[in-house]
Order: C-alpha cells, then sequence, then structure tokens
C-alpha cells in the first residue's frame, strides 16, 4: 500500500473514539485474563442494576418506537423517499435478505431451536395456570419467542432511525456515526460535541461486544456439535479452528464490499432457511408446525399489550425478555447505521414494513419451525429433546432436534454450516458498520475493516482460552451498554416524524398551505443552522 492511502487511513479515522471504544475493549479482556472471576461479578451486578433501573424504561422505547414508525408508516409520511437516489441501489430481496440475517445471527439457529423449548417446560410467569411440557403450554411458549424476536425489539433496528441518519448524512452532509442521531439536537455541533463522541464509543461498544460473544459461542457450539456428530475431540483446538474458518470467510466477504460478499452470503442464508422450512413443512411435522404459528401468533397479537409491558417478576424479566431487549438495544444504532447505508432511495413505508414486519414475521416462523418441531419430537418422545437442553445447553438441542428429522443423519451438519454463514453475515456486518462508525465513510477502508474482523475474532478466541465465563459475561455487557445507548434512542422517537415532515414539504407530498406550522418549523431549523455556521 502506498504512503498516500495510509495518510488517507489516518484521516478518516476518528482516533478518539477509536482508542476509547478499543482501549475498553482491550481493558475488559486484559482483566478477564487476570481475574475474570471479579470480571464476571461485576458485569453481572452491572447487568442487575441495568436491568432493575431500565428495563421498564426499555419496554416504553421499544413500543413507542414500534407505534412511532407504524404511525409513519401508514401515513402520508411514509411516501416520502429517502436519500438522493431516485430509486433503490439494492434489489428488493437481496436489500430484505441482508437485513434479516444481519439481525438474527447465531439466534437463527441455536435460540431459534432452544428458547421455545425452555418456555414450553417452564412457562413464562404472566400466564398462570399452564403446566409446563402440556399441549396448553405450546401457545405461551411460542408467543414469548415471538416477543423476544418480534415487532417492538426489531424496530430498534433502524425503524424509525433511519430516517435521521440518512437525512443528515444524504442532505446535510453529516457522517454515517452513531452520533449522527443527536444531528436534529446538535445540528453540526455533533461534529465535535463530547456528546457525540460517547456516543460513538458507547455504540461501538455494544456492537462489537454484542458480536464478539457469538464469536465465542459459535467456536464452542460448532466443536460441541463437530464432536457430537464426528467424534472429533471437543478442545480449545477444534473451537480455535471453527473461528479461523469463520474469520477466513469473513475477510473474503470483507475485502469483496456489500455489493459482491455480504448480499451472497446474506441470499445464501435466506435460501439455505426457505429450504429447510420447506423440507420440515412437507417431510416433517408440518401440520403441526402451521397449526402452531397460527394458534400461537394469535396469542401474541391478543397478548401483544399484556406481555410487552409484564412487570410482575423481575428476575424472570432479566433473564428473559429484558436480556433479549437489551441486546437489541445495544446493537440497535451500529444496524441502524448498516440498514441507512443499504437503504438509500427507500421509502420511509418500505424501510419500516421490511424491519418491523416482515422480518420479525419471518424470523417468528423460522422460530416457529425449528422450535416447534423440537416440541413435536419433546411430546412425541418425552425428555429427547428436553435432556440434551439440560445437560448441554444451546448447542445440544439443536443437535437433539436435528438428529431425530428426516435424513437425521445429515441435519445435524447442516444446521452448523447453517450457523456458521449467520454468524459469519453478523461480523460481516458489524465490521463494516463499526468501521463507518469510526471513519464515518458510507464505505470505509478495507483495511479498516478487516482490522475489526480480525480483532473481534482475536478477543473471542482469547477469551475461551481463559474460560471461567469470559464470553458469557461479555454478552451480558452488551445488556449494560444498552443503557446510554438507549438514552440516544430515546430523542429518535420525537425528531423522526419531524424530519419525515421536512421531507414530505421538500418533495410536495405536503402542500405548504396544508401544514404552515411545518413550514415555520422549517424555516426556523434552516434560520439556526446559518446561525450556527
Amino acid at each position: 500500500m502506498t504512503k498516500n492511502y495510509w495518510q488517507f487511513i489516518r484521516e478518516k479515522v476518528d482516533w478518539p473514539v477509536f482508542l476509547f471504544s478499543g482501549g475498553i475493549l482491550l481493558a475488559f479482556v486484559l482483566f478477564s485474563f487476570f481475574k475474570v472471576d471479579a470480571v464476571s461479578n461485576f458485569v453481572n451486578k452491572g447487568f442487575d442494576l441495568s436491568i432493575r433501573y431500565f428495563g421498564a424504561y426499555w419496554q416504553f422505547l421499544m413500543m413507542a418506537t414500534f407505534v412511532v414508525g407504524a404511525v409513519l408508516a401508514v401515513s402520508k409520511y411514509g411516501k416520502v423517499r429517502l436519500g438522493d437516489a431516485k430509486k433503490p441501489e439494492m434489489s428488493y430481496f437481496k436489500w430484505v435478505a441482508v437485513i434479516l440475517t444481519t439481525g438474527l445471527g447465531a439466534g437463527g439457529v441455536f435460540w431459534a431451536a432452544a428458547e421455545p423449548m425452555y418456555y414450553f417446560l417452564d412457562v413464562p410467569p404472566m400466564h398462570k395456570g399452564i403446566v409446563g411440557g402440556t399441549e396448553e403450554a405450546i401457545g405461551p411458549a411460542l408467543a414469548q419467542s415471538y416477543m423476544s424476536w418480534g415487532f417492538t425489539a426489531w424496530s430498534v433496528y433502524g425503524a424509525i432511525s433511519a430516517i435521521i441518519l440518512i437525512y443528515a448524512h444524504k442532505h446535510k452532509g453529516m457522517p454515517l456515526k452513531p452520533r449522527t442521531l443527536l444531528y436534529p439536537i446538535l445540528k453540526e455541533k455533533v461534529l465535535t460535541s463530547k456528546w457525540g463522541a460517547a456516543a460513538d464509543v458507547f455504540c461501538i461498544i455494544g456492537a462489537a461486544a454484542g458480536t464478539i460473544g457469538p464469536i465465542g459461542f459459535l467456536g464452542l457450539q460448532v466443536s460441541y456439535g463437530v464432536s457430537s456428530i464426528f467424534g472429533i475431540p471437543d478442545t480449545f483446538i477444534t473451537q480455535l479452528s471453527v473461528i479461523v474458518i469463520l474469520t477466513g470467510v469473513v475477510l473474503v466477504s470483507t475485502l469483496t464490499g456489500i455489493e459482491k460478499g455480504i448480499q451472497f452470503l446474506s441470499k445464501l442464508n435466506v435460501n439455505m432457511v426457505a429450504v429447510i422450512a420447506v423440507f420440515l413443512l412437507l417431510l416433517g411435522p408440518g401440520l403441526f408446525i402451521i397449526n402452531s404459528f397460527m394458534s400461537s401468533y394469535g396469542t401474541y397479537i391478543s397478548e401483544f399489550v399484556n406481555i410487552s409491558t409484564f412487570r410482575g417478576d423481575e428476575a424472570w424479566l432479566g433473564g428473559w425478555m429484558l436480556f433479549f431487549f437489551g441486546w437489541f438495544i445495544g446493537f440497535g444504532p451500529l444496524v441502524a447505521l448498516f440498514v441507512a447505508r443499504i437503504s438509500n432511495g427507500r421509502k420511509i413505508r418500505e424501510i419500516f414494513v421490511v424491519v418491523a414486519v416482515i422480518a420479525p414475521v419471518v424470523t417468528n416462523f423460522w422460530f416457529t419451525v425449528l422450535g416447534g418441531t423440537g416440541i413435536f419430537y419433546e411430546l412425541k418422545n418425552l425428555g429427547s429433546v428436553s435432556g440434551p437442553l439440560e445437560e448441554g445447553g444451546l448447542p445440544s438441542a439443536i443437535i437433539a432436534i436435528a438428529g431425530q428429522m428426516p435424513l437425521g443423519s445429515i441435519m445435524p451438519s447442516v444446521f452448523l454450516i447453517l450457523t456458521t454463514l449467520f454468524v459469519v453475515t453478523t461480523v460481516d456486518s458489524m465490521s463494516y458498520s463499526i468501521s463507518m462508525a469510526v471513519t464515518g465513510d458510507g464505505n470505509p477502508p478495507k483495511v479498516v475493516r478487516v482490522f475489526w474482523a480480525v480483532i473481534m475474532s482475536t478477543i473471542a478466541t482469547i477469551l475461551i482460552k481463559i474460560g471461567g465465563g469470559g464470553i458469557g459475561a461479555l454478552q451480558s455487557f452488551v445488556v449494560i451498554a444498552a443503557v446510554p445507548v438507549s438514552i440516544l434512542l430515546l430523542p429518535v422517537v420525537w425528531y423522526a416524524p419531524k424530519v419525515a415532515r421536512v421531507l414530505a414539504i421538500e418533495q410536495g407530498i405536503v402542500k405548504e398551505e396544508q401544514d404552515m406550522v411545518m413550514i415555520k418549523e422549517v424555516a426556523a431549523d434552516r434560520e439556526t443552522e446559518l446561525k450556527s455556521q
């Protein structure tokens, strides 16, 4: 590489943000190396405090994000086209596939198989009087899984925050960074504001920690899987080999960019999921899956508000629903940044429908395909899934379920490959998003993207080697990072509609004489911008 290229890199990277975010992650690893138990205790206390004092707020934030996005989508403002492109830059299927696989990650297999089973065996507390392990527990179990990965959870992945990001980036020249969410408040000062830098740091830490965790768990889970299937020893060497292979695929995809690598992997993931779903519907417990999905979705919709706002059992909430909510929030701004990057030329209505409706519905159906199949086999043969799940945790559930499927001799291997591809796509997308966050560039330099992919895989490997719960502590750390990130997301609920109205006036969707109040607000915003300049 030429001297000019490295000079370009030095000028592009926001070094304070890079050093702070990277330094905190490095400190976590170093402390884990010497005092992993102390780190775990510290994280657990922080986790408990986050759930206790912010849990109810997160429930409100996610509900408000979904409701505001839904109102915008069905209103005249849903017609507003975001960005400076006259038509979308990516085909609809590729666009949906990238968003879906980026958001699902490893949850697309391991949690999809295990979470419904956990709820089936131990029914969530808001469904009183239902005995676990019975047919009556199927609806509540699947409905709770739908909530964890449902409309409100997916909404924080850019359903409305993408409006502000695309507007500020394409119309106002702001960088593609998490701090740009503060543009409606700080205007151009967001470029130099300490609040903006803090927003970038916290969002990068949340996304990086949330990506490192799945890499580590993938190494552990696939190692367990190949040991169960092929008899290969479940050792650190096997776990390291899995991560090295994953990193190699990520690097190839990273170097080819969104247009080739990420799109290809996303399409491959979605196609594999579709083939497996059709296979199980035709040759597996298809009628059971369809009936369970229909009846459980009825429970989810009819009890939507009650489940979303449940506050009756704080210990259960912290271990389950709020844990997942914290994960979605911690990832939220960086996924929204990625959604904004690939959604230039899309309408507000399109983004909301894909992110907050299509993605969760597809996710929920997929959870029914895997989790529902597991429940079917458990009802048919008591202990065939619950036994391995209790003994070996998440990876054993999918192995136990897959082994009972038609073509059970090869299906466990198919699901291990699918899980790896899901995690690869997430690591690839997050490396891209973090690189945007530290450079502000929609097409960050390849060397920066490669750096983040390699460093996250390296940290995951170190934490596996250390053992003692380092990976688990990092998973919980995402929930702690969700506290400041959730504060950043609150103004979005208020300002996204305002930005939508500004663009609606500019695009002639709202006539000026019909919205004089908004015209004054637009004029006031422009006057403020001129004064700040």
